[in-house]
């Protein structure tokens, strides 16, 4: 039963790690790099928690999360607490080692999969079990960080990956049940809440986002019997439930007088289809979700207090937090002096959002009279973002509306197939990479230089041709058959054509992760969309006449830039889908007459995007399979269209990358070891497919013989008329050295089995 003395009013549910200016990230690389010893990594990792906890509480949270920070990963981390790490790196005796190789692989050990957390662009890893998984309770973790914050007089509340997530989430290596092993799992769960408690710890957080997702009424009712076990521990934390990125349904009555003290409900995702089930939760602390996590706009005041009030109308007690952690935005406007002033006071990131909160939840408990002034600047900003002439181009939207179907219709593929045959004569087994080259100091030099003013843009684009030429020049030493320019002059493959399009702002500053210490900066997409200008032509131009081989023009799909930037929510998704959609199109048709005969659109967030609840997923394929038909059917058959897919589970949307109708689909499949081209073959998907031989997200460099042997498995589903030969992904984020000879490798196993 839930202590009134123990109710807190104002949290977030969980923070970044990265650092405000990715001290983290660079630390991590420098202890990869042997330039620092573990003792280092570890001092500045407490600093950073220390800085933010001290910070997040003077700003007014009176109950603080501790536990989000990661190395790399929340679900390694949990795979760590829980003793389920794959046995293949129970050799390495450090345990930070064994850690990182895990998430990275080593040159003689493959690493774990990867895919994206829920609908978002976070990856986490995914742990791998079996039927045979011997769980084992390690929680040096989490009561370390719990201590450190407590020392702080920090009112600290650790957050722990739920036990029906992290088995839902996990991967079953034997094709087993892995729901059968949460009896296993309890027990440890039972003690680390005991270890808490006796730690000083008065909540815990359980994170369950699971449980926004389509449940059978038997995982229901495992959830319901795990909850009533853990809150039946004697001597323990009360507990919080939380789940964000969508509405619980159904599983918030099966939480319901299981003995839980309180539960997080994302109400910006879920709207008020949680509130009237919530409000007869009467002896729980509900901890409500208003302001939101995943996006960068301001909140609206009086639209956001309308949740909370209808809670509290229920008569429990209520808590104002964000919608999610707040891993998925920047950490502070602060250090975006050069934002445009009038959109900058529409926007809150991670700082700004922790006062939106303490100014929320004093509404709620005090009046409007206590905060009256901030209230007044936040209503201001928010209805002049609403009367912003830049929201609507009449110029853009006739266009779109004048389109009819025939615009988003090319001919049958097998008609392609033969153009593009003709127009292009490749031999069997074609190979390419996915797109961009390693970034080199020499580029990032040169980048840095015409930031600070240095160099001019003339200077500039000299320097990036030089690197497109050796990129060239190297591809065809390797012996690659279709080549690419290596994208040096692209500092992001969503920013680089946000920085040109209309409706879109780019910050300096606003860093998030995307996996382990890769960052990316989001753009924010802010009103309709148009391109004043080709963005990619003269770069593409300038590439194919230093070869005879094809070189293919790159473009970033309207639903990848949609996932990959903040969205505008003042219209519905499609609707800017569509915008975005128009002027890659424009793109790809302005290629076309530059004589590019190869022109790649990569899609690699399709899935991502995917709703969570089945019923939501077919009007959400409709509208991205037909923002990519939009974009891409502007060219004649004979100019070949490319697509690239990677690190989702694909199965889901099977339907929709045959509906995208690429004549080739380059798909994420080293990690998975070619598993989706079963889900293919079985849709009877017909068109080019370039599954990834190797993976690129790892260090290692992959044998000759390791890809005979992965494109063999693909030869035994797929025709080897219609198999490319690629990485999995890009190559920005490797070494010149290591991709070159993976490269050659990748080439020598095509030929040999030509």
């Amino acid at each position: 039963m839930l202590n009134p003395d123990n109710t807190f009013t104002a949290t977030v549910l969980g923070l970044p790690r990265i650092g405000p200016n990715r001290e983290l990230k660079r630390a991590i690389e420098a202890y990869w790099a042997g330039r620092i010893d573990a003792a280092a990594l570890q001092g500045l990792a407490g600093g950073l928690r220390a800085t933010q906890l001290l910070a997040v509480h003077a700003a007014g949270l009176d109950s603080v999360p501790v536990g989000t920070f990661s190395y790399y990963d929340q679900m390694l981390d949990t795979a760590v607490l829980l003793g389920a790490l794959p046995e293949r790196v129970h050799g390495i005796a450090d345990d930070l080692d064994r850690y990182f190789a895990a998430a990275r692989g080593t040159a003689d050990i493959a690493p774990l999969e990867m895919t994206k957390w829920f609908d978002t662009n976070y990856h986490y890893l995914v742990p791998e079990l079996s039927a045979s998984t011997r769980f084992a309770l390690h929680p040096d973790k989490p009561l370390a960080e719990l201590e450190e914050a407590l020392a702080l007089g920090i009112p600290a509340r650790p957050v722990i990956i739920g036990p029906v997530t992290f088995l839902k989430l996990a991967k079953s290596v034997d094709g087993s049940e892995l729901l059968d092993r949460l009896p296993d799992l309890l027990p440890l769960y039972e003690r680390l809440l005991g270890l808490l408690a006796a730690a000083g710890a008065r909540w815990v957080q359980l994170d369950e986002p699971v449980l926004v997702t389509d449940l059978t009424d038997t995982e229901l009712a495992l959830v319901r019997s795990a909850y009533q076990r853990l809150a039946s521990v004697a001597a323990r934390p009360d507990l919080l439930v939380a789940s964000y990125f969508g509405r619980l349904g159904a599983a918030l009555p099966a939480l319901a007088d299981t003995g839980i003290e309180g539960l997080a409900v994302d109400l910006v995702s879920g709207g008020d289809a949680d509130i009237a089930a919530a409000r007869r939760l009467s002896g729980t602390l509900l901890v409500a979700g208003v302001v939101d996590g995943y996006n960068v706009w301001r909140t609206d005041p009086d639209r956001a207090l309308t949740w909370p009030a209808a809670l509290a109308a229920g008569g429990a007690p209520v808590a104002v937090s964000s919608s999610c952690s707040l891993l998925h935005v920047p950490y502070s406007l602060a250090a975006e002096p050069e934002l445009e002033p009038r959109l900058r006071s529409w926007l809150a990131f991670g700082t700004e959002k922790i006062a939106e909160i303490r100014l929320l939840a004093t509404v709620l408990h005090e009046g409007q009279d206590a905060v009256a002034e901030q209230l007044e600047i936040a209503r201001t900003a928010v209805l002049d973002r609403r009367s912003d002439a830049r929201l609507r181009d009449t110029a853009v939207r006739d266009r779109l509306a004048a389109l009819d179907a025939a615009a988003e219709r090319r001919a049958p593929a097998a008609e392609r197939r033969r153009s593009q045959r003709e127009r292009l004569d490749l031999p069997p087994l074609p190979t390419t990479t996915i797109g961009s080259y390693p970034q080199t100091g020499r580029i990032r030099l040169a980048r840095a230089a015409l930031r600070r003013g240095e160099i001019d843009r003339t200077e500039y684009d000299a320097r990036m041709r030089a690197e497109i030429a050796e990129v060239i020049a190297l591809q065809e030493e390797i012996g690659l058959d279709v080549l690419v320019h290596g994208e040096p002059e692209r500092n992001d493959m969503v920013q680089y054509f946000a920085e040109q399009l209309e409706g879109f702002a780019a910050t300096a500053n606003g860093w998030v992760q995307s996996y382990g210490t890769r960052c990316v900066r989001p753009p924010i997409l802010f009103g309709d969309v148009a391109r004043p200008a080709a963005m990619t032509v003269d770069w593409i131009t300038y590439a194919q006449s230093l070869t005879g081989k094809p070189v293919k023009g790159m473009l970033t799909g309207p639903v990848t830039i949609l996932a990959w930037s903040y969205v505008r929510d003042d219209q519905p998704l499609a609707a800017t889908a569509r915008q975005l959609a128009l002027a890659i199109r424009d793109e790809t048709v302005d290629l076309e007459a530059a004589g590019t005969a190869i022109i790649q659109v990569d899609e690699p967030a399709l899935r991502e995007l995917l709703p969570l609840r089945r019923a939501d997923q077919p009007e959400y394929l409709d509208w991205a399979v037909t923002a990519f038909r939009l974009a891409t059917s502007g060219v004649a058959d004979g100019t070949q269209i490319h697509t690239h897919l990677c690190y989702s589970e694909f199965g889901e949307i099977i339907g929709a990358i045959a509906g995208l109708d690429a004549d080739v689909t380059s798909i994420e499949a080293a990690r998975s070891h070619m598993e989706v081209l079963g889900d293919l073959n079985a849709a009877g998907f017909d068109l080019g497919v370039g599954p990834g031989v190797y993976d690129i997200h790892s260090p290692r460099v992959p044998g000759v013989r390791e890809i005979e042997e992965a494109l063999t498995r693909a030869l035994k589903v797929v025709p080897a008329e219609r198999l490319w030969v690629n990485p999995d992904c890009g190559l920005k984020t490797r070494g010149t050295a290591e991709v070159t000879e993976s490269l050659r490798n990748l080439v020598a196993a095509a030929h040999a089995l030509r």
